[in-house]
C-alpha cells in the first residue's frame, strides 16, 4: 500500500503554484540573438526541478555536490541558481509571502517577541566570518534570530562570530520581514543584548 504522506523536501502542486510567480525571470542581454545549435549546449533546467533540488538540500542538509544528479540535474547548476535567486531577493519574497499567509490563517503573535543569537562554525568561510570568541577563535558566523511568541521567524541577521550581540540589536529589529504597528510589542532578549 502506497504512503500518501509527502516527504518534507517534496514540493506539492499547491505549494508550487504559490512559489512559481516569485521565481526570478532569466535575464537576457538586449539585442543579442539566442540561437541554440542542434545538440549544442545544455538546455536550461526546469525551474520547478531547481526549486525542488534547493528544498531537498535545505531540508536534508546534504552537500550541494552530493545532490542526486539523476533526479535533479547538475549540482553546480542548482547551486548557481540558488546563489542567483538569493541575489534577486527570491527567498526573502517567499518568506514574506509565507508570513503573510500564516498571519492570515493563524495570526502572528505580535505582543511578545524573542531575540537570540547562536554561533556556527565556518572553517571555510569568507569575509562574512570572524574569529569565534567561544571556540578557540576558529572562524565562524553568528545568527541573530527574532521570533514571535510561537517561534515563527520574523527576522534573521548573519554576522561574523566576533560581532557582539549589542551591535546587532537594531539590525535584527530593522530587518523584520513583517510588522504590525497598531499593537503594543514586547521583546525578550538575553543579557548579551544589553549595553550601550
Amino acid at each position: 500500500m502506497a504512503d500518501n504522506k509527502s516527504r518534507s523536501w517534496e514540493v506539492s502542486d499547491e505549494f508550487w503554484q504559490l512559489v512559481e510567480p516569485l521565481i526570478p525571470a532569466v535575464k537576457r542581454s538586449p539585442g543579442k540573438k539566442y540561437k541554440r545549435k542542434a545538440g549544442g549546449g545544455r538546455k536550461p533546467l526546469p525551474t520547478r526541478q531547481v526549486f525542488e533540488a534547493i528544498v531537498y538540500v535545505l531540508r536534508t542538509g546534504i552537500q550541494w555536490k552530493a545532490l542526486p544528479k539523476e533526479k535533479f540535474g547538475s549540482p553546480s547548476a542548482i547551486h548557481r541558481y540558488f546563489q542567483e535567486w538569493i541575489q534577486k531577493g527570491f527567498f526573502k519574497k517567499l518568506w514574506k509571502k509565507g508570513l503573510a499567509e500564516y498571519d492570515e490563517l493563524e495570526g502572528i503573535a505580535w505582543s511578545w517577541q524573542s531575540m537570540d543569537g547562536t554561533y556556527v562554525k565556518s572553517p571555510m568561510g569568507n569575509g562574512d566570518t570572524g574569529r569565534n570568541p567561544t571556540d578557540r577563535e576558529k572562524k565562524g558566523s553568528k545568527r541573530h534570530l527574532l521570533v514571535d511568541e510561537h517561534g515563527v521567524p520574523l527576522s534573521i541577521v548573519v554576522t561574523g562570530a566576533n560581532k557582539h550581540d549589542t551591535t546587532q540589536f537594531a539590525a535584527v529589529l530593522w530587518h523584520k520581514i513583517s510588522n504590525k504597528k497598531d499593537v503594543q510589542q514586547n521583546l525578550c532578549a538575553d543579557t548579551g543584548y544589553t549595553g550601550e
